[in-house]
């Protein structure tokens, strides 16, 4: 019986052993020298070994799955204080540390990292095991999070240095995990660095769990018997005892080659999988950070450099409700002023009131809001509210023209189609650039035009004389002149520019060009039923209706008519040429370009014989991702699409004579 018991230690031993080798080269080296099959059998031999002796080792990858739910979290003081940073975001302010540390260390070398934006977490090991995991809480006093931390398989459970040992790293959730989560969680995550500490700070371990955090190790915070003596030496400890890192650190004599160092992050980090904000520096050798010291909040020996915020936490001080062309109403948050990507900003939008409700929204509360693509910020939701909180209340009627609002889903709409601002904002989209390009027609223009003589339809426009235009304070000749000429001009318009310009719910100019291409006139378009739109690539059933449901309105129709007797003649755009560098692809565009503004990418791709689609579908050839490509982007890898950057669209159109913008 000894020796049977003995036999199976033994072998659970080996068991254990063979699986966290296997699970290392997994999760933290990603080089698995095994299937799934083969762990997955030997896993299972082990669970029965275990339930069988009622034995489980404490570094079985059994411990890895989690438990119940726990009821609060304790609080643990840390052995050695965890400093925040000190944080610089200009030149001066990264040349005013190194002047503070050259005084003291004149031959200072320093690491360059990245800065991750996750949860800061610390470890402890005593005896070689893993015996706790917590938040950085206060620095001095954090949470004990480690039921929670036992889901995660980027550490070891046990490591071969036997002193006291904290490990301090970053938990984040990588972008590419967050997107898949996204596809079928019931509430969708919109930022990493909330979803890491969501998932860390939440009580059920099955939430940390499902949501696949993992931690970056980067620091020794507490060794009781040092055998690392520089930062360098820190992290290859790191690595030799199987924490995962993230190899990117580069060594630096002077305060030039940091700053060649951060500018490198700077680029590559828009490339990674993970979120990041900035670079940390550090005095490599721990003899000089000993000379160097602390201030009360942080050490004198390292300091963050922040890139620009795209994400802000400021507080809610009035929401005011926007119409726009359709009618629909858009909530619109008046905030306390606040710096994001160098800029200061005092507003910040929400998609509509079930927006607001989704993400409890109030009045006098704090909320995270992001900055994308140089637009307006959105709120990404609340982070505390306070005793002044108070709901947003939604309007029971327009706050413009007083017509009573119609709920539907998530939306609220006017359906006065004279409403002041819904008028003024469908002219100036019908006299876009992408539209009917009417130069030098805002949306201050239509206000005025709406005022000071009525014009309240897009065919209005056409009746404008020089007389009427003359009167009209800030017009004069030449302002008035150039209006008309470009008024005349925009009668002959191509047909998938004016179908852009009529505003039909889920019609974007590429869709636009598809139906132009198809139905060749607006009366051919009116005349076709939702199974024939569907055919087309870029359209849904839901936009085939809205189709349908614009040329079936005797309202839209009276409109068409108008715009035909005052002379509008839509014409078919030419068909692209046959040949050229682009000939055959279905070519979709996604990010942000820096030389080109997408509609012109677009008309050169055409140019070369190319078609452009709005969505990536298993007809798309190409992609042309920018800065900032998401889930299209994504879709297109998943696809085994060919994708090409900026870079190698340029050289395309220089290799055909066409310089870049």
């Amino acid at each position: 019986m000894i020796e049977k018991q003995e036999n199976v230690a033994a072998e659970m031993r080996k068991l254990v052993d063979t699986l966290n080798r296997w699970g290392y080269e997994y999760y933290v080296l990603d080089a698995p020298s095994v299937t799934d099959a083969e762990y997955d059998r030997l896993y299972d031999r082990l669970r029965r070994l275990e339930e069988e002796s009622g034995t489980v080792l404490f570094d079985s990858p059994t411990r890895r799955v989690g438990g119940e739910p726990i009821k609060a979290f304790a609080r643990h003081e840390h052995i050695a204080r965890l400093y925040s940073l000190d944080k610089a975001v200009t030149d001066d302010e990264l040349d005013a540390f190194f002047t503070r540390v050259e005084k003291v260390c004149p031959d200072a070398e320093y690491t360059v990292e990245y800065k991750f934006d996750g949860l800061t977490m610390c470890l402890t090991y005593e005896d070689g095991r893993f015996v706790r995991a917590t938040t950085r809480g206060n620095g001095v006093v954090g949470e004990d999070v480690t039921a929670q931390v036992l889901t995660i398989r980027s550490y070891p459970l046990s490591i071969g240095y036997k002193g006291t040992l904290e490990a301090k790293g970053e938990a984040i959730i990588r972008l590419s995990v967050l997107a898949e989560y996204n596809k079928t969680a019931a509430e969708p995550l919109k930022n990493a660095r909330n979803a890491a500490a969501g998932a860390i700070r939440n009580l059920d371990p099955a939430v940390t769990a499902a949501r696949r955090p993992e931690i970056l190790f980067y620091d020794v915070n507490y060794m009781a018997e040092p055998v690392v003596s520089s930062q360098e030496e820190a992290v290859a400890f790191l690595e030799k005892e199987g924490f995962k890192t993230f190899r990117h650190m580069r060594l630096c004599k002077s305060a030039r080659e940091v700053k060649d160092a951060i500018a490198e992050i700077d680029v590559r980090r828009k490339t990674l999988d993970v979120l990041t904000d900035g670079a940390v520096i550090k005095v490599n050798d721990f003899s000089a950070r000993e000379k160097l010291g602390y201030t009360d909040k942080f050490p004198r020996w390292a300091i963050a450099f922040k890139f620009e915020a795209e994400e802000a936490i400021t507080t809610v001080r009035r929401v005011v409700w926007q119409v726009g062309r359709t009618g629909k109403l858009t909530p619109l948050a008046e905030v306390d002023p606040v710096e994001l990507a160098g800029a200061t900003v005092r507003k910040a939008t929400l998609n509509n009131l079930g927006d607001i409700r989704r993400k409890d929204i109030k009045v006098g509360s704090r909320v995270l809001i992001r900055r994308s693509n140089e637009v307006i910020p959105e709120i990404l939701g609340a982070c505390e509210h306070t005793g002044q909180s108070v709901d947003v209340l939604p309007p029971a009627v327009c706050p413009y023209c007083g017509s009573p609002l119609v709920e539907e889903g998530a939306n609220l709409f006017c359906p006065n189609r004279g409403c002041r601002p819904r008028v003024a904002a469908a002219l100036a989209h019908f006299a876009s650039k992408n539209a009917m390009d009417i130069d030098g027609f805002s949306e201050m223009t239509a206000y005025l035009l709406y005022d000071k003589l009525g014009v309240r339809h897009f065919s209005d426009l056409y009746a404008l004389d020089k007389t009427a235009l003359s009167d009209l304070e800030g017009f004069g000749e030449k302002k008035v002149q150039n209006l008309l000429s470009a008024i005349a001009a925009s009668k002959n318009a191509p047909l998938d520019r004016f179908l852009f310009a009529l505003g039909i719910g889920g019609i974007g100019s590429v869709a636009s060009r598809d139906l132009a291409r198809r139905f060749g006139s607006t009366e051919a378009l009116a005349a076709a039923g939702v199974e024939q739109l569907v055919e087309l690539e870029d359209i849904g059933e839901k936009t085939a209706q809205n189709i349908v449901d614009w040329f079936s309105d005797e309202e839209n129709r009276a409109e068409l008519s108008r715009l035909y007797a005052a002379g509008v003649r839509p014409a078919v755009r030419e068909q692209a040429p046959q040949s050229g560098p682009f000939a055959g692809e279905s070519v979709v565009l996604t990010g942000t370009l820096a030389h080109f503004k997408r509609s012109d990418a677009e008309k050169q791709i055409e140019s070369l014989g190319g078609v452009c689609q709005s969505s990536v579908t298993k007809k798309t050839t190409l992609v042309l991702a920018g800065e900032s490509a998401g889930s299209k982007l994504d879709k297109a890898r998943a696809l085994g699409i060919r994708v090409i950057g900026e870079e190698e669209f340029i050289k395309i159109l220089e290799e055909n004579g066409i310089p870049a913008k």
